[in-house]
């Protein structure tokens, strides 16, 4: 007997109407995906991947698994929601990695692309930093921006035009812990 929670019964549990956008299985699958991608793309050379945190917590864990080379993990903290749904537009970068960034590949994890205000903050600051080459991995993207972020290098999904949470992403620190991603209605 299976003691796995159903999405049906994290939907309950949330004490939230949750609809399931992305199931686990799905997610599982596109990870290992990107993870042999992100493998081949970096054959050799120093790899640093940055998680933003909070949000990317999840998915950067089972990523970096599936990234079969060498590899370090730092994190960032960066806040734009607060308890909102919508993004403050004031990006604060609330902790910064003290690893060396100069001639390394840069791996910037993202849980998803909203506005795009907090990755082009953090892109214009890891560049400052000289590193062999940086890109980003996010989970998510909403297509939000008029032109593409010239770093974005891999796309789990695209999100739709919903207030997503679960697998790592939350609203006020809720449902983070969800297997699934869900539209919170």
């Amino acid at each position: 007997m299976s003691t796995a929670l159903t999405p049906e019964m994290h939907r309950r549990a949330a004490g939230r109407d949750l609809r399931v956008v992305f199931d686990e299985p799905t997610i599982a699958l596109r990870v290992r995906e990107l993870g042999r991608e992100i493998t081949a793309a970096y054959p050799d050379g120093d790899l640093l991947v940055l998680g933003l945190l909070k949000g990317s917590f999840i998915f950067l864990s089972d990523l970096v698994r599936e990234i079969n080379r060498p590899l370090h993990v730092d994190f960032l903290v960066a806040s734009s929601y607060g308890a909102e749904k919508v993004s403050s537009g004031n990006v604060r970068l609330l902790y910064d990695p003290e690893t060396p960034l100069e001639g390394k590949h840069i791996l910037l994890v993202e849980d998803i692309i909203d506005s795009g205000r907090t990755m082009v903050r953090l892109t214009k600051l890891l560049r400052e930093r000289q590193p062999a080459s940086l890109a980003i991995c996010a989970l998510l993207d909403k297509h939000l921006l008029p032109e593409p972020l010239p770093e974005m290098r891999w796309t789990g999904f695209t999100a739709p035009p919903a207030f997503l949470v679960g697998y790592g992403l939350d609203h006020a620190e809720d449902h983070r812990h969800l297997p699934f991603i869900g539209d919170l209605i």
